[in-house]
Order: structure tokens, then C-alpha cells, then sequence
């Protein structure tokens, strides 16, 4: 049997951040110009974003015990803490995220903690050793002889090289159980700006978990899967600048410019023709031919690019595009909130709840530019 991604389980922190109130937050702060204002108002209100979730409890108006760290429910205002106050956060945060989405999605694959020969964890907004890699085996119960593998700074396309290397090692040992889990704190890293890049990254970035179970065993629940048919891999041509990831004094800065979806809209079709390619028709009619598209929602604007230079149909987007109202961006893991989604059924397009054999194409893309892009069979049952 192939490699499959056999379970894919998520988790988002308590704390709900509506699109509306942060909107109202960040203009609020004292020194905004008002052309900073008017960015901040069409940045939100433009974002198709509804709710967000964050492990910052005072950012949802929750009052701590001594002073704020990152903002003040009686002042609102904005912290600007250091950057090890913010890691030691995402350290102290992260564990319990990561070991709930692992958790279920073990359970969800049928497989035993005694199956999982391997772990490949992905994050790119803090860092701890031992790592959360580490973390899972202990939490897990997992083999101390288990093979862990940490991929970091990646960006919002750390999944595939994740899901890329599991099949890679099914493929070379068809007994592998491999647990993959991508956990981000993007709000840990939230700062006033007047800065349009800036402020395009505060309105769409939010915090989550996904863990996905492959395996080319047979053995394991009887539920639906995914093939992992095929990957490929792409560098932009331009855009370097555009997209980056870089380390402050006052926590880790993103830069997104609102460049990006001209990016992606140029580079896209040249970057997605490999894992079209190996399905037939695919590359001359992709709307036509590939059922489901899980493409990462960087922004209502990339998915609205992505939607009319592939030709697809608005029905077609629909999972990217929930996962973003409901969820915001949350850089790696967010592929597999939709993938998720596609699994399970939802949202399905070309075939009913059951339906098997259905073709997915999934894309991401992150510093670089650099563009990660999968071709998936969805199977409705394990034979």
C-alpha cells in the first residue's frame, strides 16, 4: 500500500479573538497616524477572517495577576515585550497544544503508541530543547528509540516537507508509523505598527495545532485516508523580500507584503504543473479533473489569485476559505485544518460523503518565495 495520511486531528487555544474587536484594538493605540488607521480598517475588514484564536489570555480581555505582558484590558494598550518573555511563553504554551493534537490523532489512526517509529514535528515561533518533538515522546508513551526530526523556521509550507519526508520513510520501511504535528503561536509575536506589511501580518496570523498519523500499514482503523501521490517543490523567481521571517529584540517580525497574491498569481501555474502532471488532463483543465483544493490561505487575496488563475470554481475553495474565516493563518498547520476538512468530508466537491478516488491538490508557500505543492487520492475506506 501507499503511504496515507490515516488521521488528522487539530487544536486551537480557548482564547477567541473576533476579526472586528483586534480591528479596534490596534487602531486605538496612541501615535497611530491616520494613514495607519485607514490600513488597519481595510487590512481587517478585507481579511474574509471572522475569529482568530490566541494562548495570550489577555489579548480576550482577561486580567492577570500582576502586570500586563502583552496588553492591558484598562489601558488598552499594546506591550512590547522582549523576545525571550515571548518564548518562554510559546515554551510554556506550546506542550499542551501539541500533545492534545497528537493525542487524537493516534487515537483517530488506530494505531498504539508502541506503533510509531517515527515523529516529525514543525514550528516556526519559538524554540525549546528538548524540543516538542520530545515533548510527544514522553507525553506519548512512545519508544525512546523512537526516530525524531524537528524542521524549523519553514514558514507556512513546513507541512509538506513534513509529509514528504513520512512517505519517504513508509516508503522505505512499509512497517513506519509516522507522527507528523505542526504547532504555531503567531500571536506571541503581535506589536503596534504603522509598517502596511506589518500590519497586513497582525490582521490574518492566529495560533493552532494539527497532527497528522501516515503509514503504508494495513492494519489500523478502517477510516478514509489520503494518498500521498506526489510532491514538488519551487522557488519563485522574485519575491525574496516579500516574505521573511526574521528574529528582533521585541519578538520574531514578519514581513508580508501585499505583493504577495501578484507573486503567487505569476508563479503558481509553472510551480503546480509537476503534481498536476501526473494526473491526466490535469495540467490543460485542473478545476475540471482534481476534485479538492487545499490551498493555504495566506489571505483572502492569495485565495482569490489562486481561484481565477487555476480556473477553479468558488465551490472548489470553499474548505481554504472556511478554515481562514474560522481560524485566521496559522502558518504550517493550517494545510492540515483543510486537509482535515476534506478527509472527513466536508466541503467535498466532485464526490459524496463516501466517494472514493478523488483527487486533491494541496498548495503552501512561505519565505522564499518558496511554494511546497502536494497531489493526494482521497479513499473513502481502507481496503
Amino acid at each position: 500500500m501507499p503511504a496515507r495520511i490515516r488521521s488528522i486531528e487539530t487544536r486551537v487555544p480557548d482564547t477567541v479573538l473576533p476579526q472586528d474587536a483586534v480591528r479596534d484594538m490596534f487602531r486605538a493605540q496612541p501615535g497611530t497616524s491616520r494613514l495607519a488607521q485607514r490600513i488597519i480598517g481595510a487590512a481587517f475588514d478585507g481579511s474574509s477572517i471572522d475569529t482568530r484564536h490566541t494562548v495570550i489570555s489577555e489579548l480576550g480581555g482577561a486580567a492577570g495577576s500582576g502586570d500586563p505582558v502583552f496588553y492591558g484590558a484598562e489601558d488598552g494598550l499594546i506591550r512590547n515585550p522582549g523576545t525571550g518573555v515571548r518564548n518562554d511563553v510559546y515554551a510554556r504554551e506550546a506542550p499542551a497544544l501539541l500533545i492534545e493534537s497528537a493525542r487524537a490523532a493516534l487515537e483517530a489512526s488506530g494505531f498504539a503508541a508502541e506503533d510509531v517509529t517515527h515523529v516529525i514535528t514543525v514550528s516556526c515561533t519559538g524554540f525549546f530543547a528538548p524540543g516538542p518533538d520530545y515533548v510527544l515522546v514522553r507525553a506519548l508513551g512512545l519508544g525512546t528509540d523512537t526516530q525524531r526530526y524537528n524542521l524549523g523556521f519553514m514558514g507556512c509550507y513546513g507541512a509538506f516537507p513534513a509529509l514528504r519526508s513520512a512517505a519517504q520513510f513508509c516508503a522505505a520501511d512499509p512497517g513506519s508509523v509516522v507522527l507528523v504535528v505542526c504547532l504555531e503561536l503567531c500571536t506571541l509575536h503581535i506589536r503596534s505598527s504603522d509598517d502596511p506589511d506589518s500590519i497586513v501580518a497582525a490582521s490574518v496570523f492566529a495560533d493552532g495545532a494539527a497532527a497528522a498519523v501516515v503509514s503504508a500499514r494495513e492494519d489500523g482503523a478502517a477510516g478514509p485516508s489520503l494518498e500521498l501521490d506526489a510532491f514538488s517543490t519551487a522557488i519563485t523567481s522574485h519575491g525574496e523580500a516579500d516574505m521573511a521571517w526574521t528574529i528582533s529584540d521585541h519578538g520574531f517580525e514578519m514581513v508580508l507584503s501585499s505583493y504577495v497574491p501578484h507573486i503567487i498569481g505569476e508563479a503558481i501555474t509553472g510551480a503546480l504543473a509537476p503534481v498536476l502532471s501526473t494526473v491526466a488532463g490535469a495540467v490543460d483543465d485542473p478545476s475540471g479533473t482534481v476534485d479538492h483544493w487545499a490551498i493555504h490561505p495566506g489571505g483572502r487575496s492569495i485565495l482569490d489569485r489562486v481561484e481565477s488563475t487555476m480556473g477553479l470554481t468558488e465551490a472548489q475553495l470553499v474548505p481554504s476559505r472556511e478554515v481562514l474565516r474560522t481560524f485566521g493563518n496559522m502558518s504550517s498547520g493550517t494545510v492540515l485544518f483543510i486537509l482535515r476538512r476534506i478527509l472527513h468530508g466536508d466541503d467535498v466537491v466532485g464526490d459524496d460523503r463516501d466517494g472514493d478516488g478523488s483527487r486533491v491538490c494541496a498548495m503552501a508557500f512561505g519565505p522564499g518565495l518558496t511554494v511546497e505543492s502536494a497531489m493526494m487520492t482521497r479513499r473513502a475506506l481502507r481496503p
